[in-house]
């Protein structure tokens, strides 16, 4: 599995369109959406503008990686028939997801490190631990993304899984506080949604301590995720 691992790593990190979309987009979203608010403002009960959209960036920037990373790489090779031809080998299925997942989680890093480092360019003010918790935070958060991205990658045909992917991704980026702040009408709601409750992760850094309710929500989509993920690469199996 570690050999799986680090390929699949390496594919990514190979990959221009990768590099464009996952890490420098957000990025220049970043700077476009601290100009458009004022650099010097607050948002959602004070959170600096400059604080807030690093975090959202870098997180949409995360989830970006792992679900079209993951969800297309899948649908290509069940179509090529790479998936079948690992299926010969000894390799067993619950290694070949969780293989999959870490090496997705891994590629989140250079998303949310690019914006981070823009953040500390723009002025963001953080201690070097706040700086590293919420790093490890949202490496970690990704992790649901990475297996909700498996799971998409056998549900969707191959021919749909791309359009699939991007609805599914911009509808939680949307209602998750991606683009603005939740209002308070909508939290009831965008607390099921699991992008909201990662960007609640840097709860801790705004003063608000460490978001224990959200925390627990993203272990219950993990295990949800990662058990779809299974169920159906079981039944991709037996279909082959």
């Amino acid at each position: 599995m570690t050999t799986l691992v680090r390929l699949e790593i390496l594919r990514t990190l190979r990959n221009k369109r990768y590099l464009m979309f996952t890490v420098l987009y957000p990025a220049l979203l970043y700077v476009f959406f601290i100009s458009a608010y004022g650099s010097g403002g607050t948002v959602d009960g004070g959170v600096s503008v400059k604080s807030y959209f690093m975090v959202s960036m870098a997180t949409f920037g995360a989830v970006g990686a792992v679900l079209t990373g993951s969800a297309q790489r899948i649908s290509l090779e069940r179509k090529s028939g790479w998936t079948r031809q690992l299926r010969l080998t000894a390799l067993p299925g619950r290694a070949y997801t969780l293989g999959k997942i870490a090496a997705c989680a891994v590629t989140t890093l250079p998303a949310i490190l690019v914006v981070f480092a823009i953040g500390a360019i723009e002025g963001v003010d953080l201690t070097a631990a706040q700086w590293l918790g919420l790093a490890a935070a949202l490496w970690l958060g990704s992790f649901v993304f990475a297996a909700l991205g498996v799971a998409l990658g056998y549900a969707a045909e191959p021919d749909a899984v791309q359009p699939v992917v991007m609805i599914v991704y911009m509808l939680m980026a949307l209602f998750g506080g991606t683009w603005f702040p939740v209002s308070d009408s909508l939290k009831g709601y965008a607390r099921f949604n699991p992008v909201y409750d990662y960007n609640q992760l840097a709860s801790f850094v705004h003063g608000q301590g460490v978001a224990t309710a959200a925390i627990a929500v993203l272990a219950a989509f993990l295990a949800l995720f990662t058990a779809a993920a299974a169920v159906l690469y079981r039944k991709d199996a037996r279909r082959a």
